[in-house]
């Protein structure tokens, strides 16, 4: 498959997702920056993606993650973060969001399980009421500690020092 095709505007992937809800299956939901893809980012898309779940990502665009990185990001530009994730077997479908939360794509798509990893335990998750006013659930995936895009940049500049 074209993974160009799993990339679908909100609207688009809305329609899809409502298809795939009346044919009974369940739609998982997380989100991210993902700006330099990693192992940290692989293992824990594929704990996500199990029961035979659509899983979707919603991506921070380009100038959303300015707002929250700074200038400096993102590294790779939201059009090559979209298509890596969705060259990803586990990934169903990607989408963006311009804001710095998932909040308002969350409350549009109604996802039937909203994802986090294990550190947003005890900490307030965006979206999640959403998800839990409509009748779904919130799950946190293992963190796999020592890895960031953040550290991952550090020892870049470390290597260049």
């Amino acid at each position: 498959m074209d993974s160009s095709k799993k990339i679908l505007s909100p609207a688009a992937l809305k329609r899809k997702l409502n298809a795939l809800k009346k044919s009974g299956k369940k739609i998982a939901f997380t989100n991210g920056c993902f700006d330099i893809l990693h192992f940290g980012h692989v293992t824990y898309l594929e704990q996500t993606k199990k029961n035979n779940r659509i899983l979707v990502i919603g991506v921070n665009s380009d100038k959303s993650v300015r707002s929250i990185k700074g200038t400096k990001r993102p590294i790779i530009a939201e059009g090559g973060r979209l298509r890596l994730l969705a060259g990803l077997e586990c990934v169903d479908f990607v989408t963006f969001f311009d804001e710095d939360t998932p909040q308002k794509l969350i409350e549009f798509l109604k996802p039937d399980i909203l994802i986090k990893g294990a550190d947003w335990k005890g900490k307030p998750v965006a979206g999640s009421d959403a998800v839990i006013a409509s009748g779904g659930k919130v799950e946190f995936v293992e963190y796999v500690d020592g890895f960031s895009t953040t550290n991952i940049i550090k020892k870049i500049l470390d290597c260049e020092s």
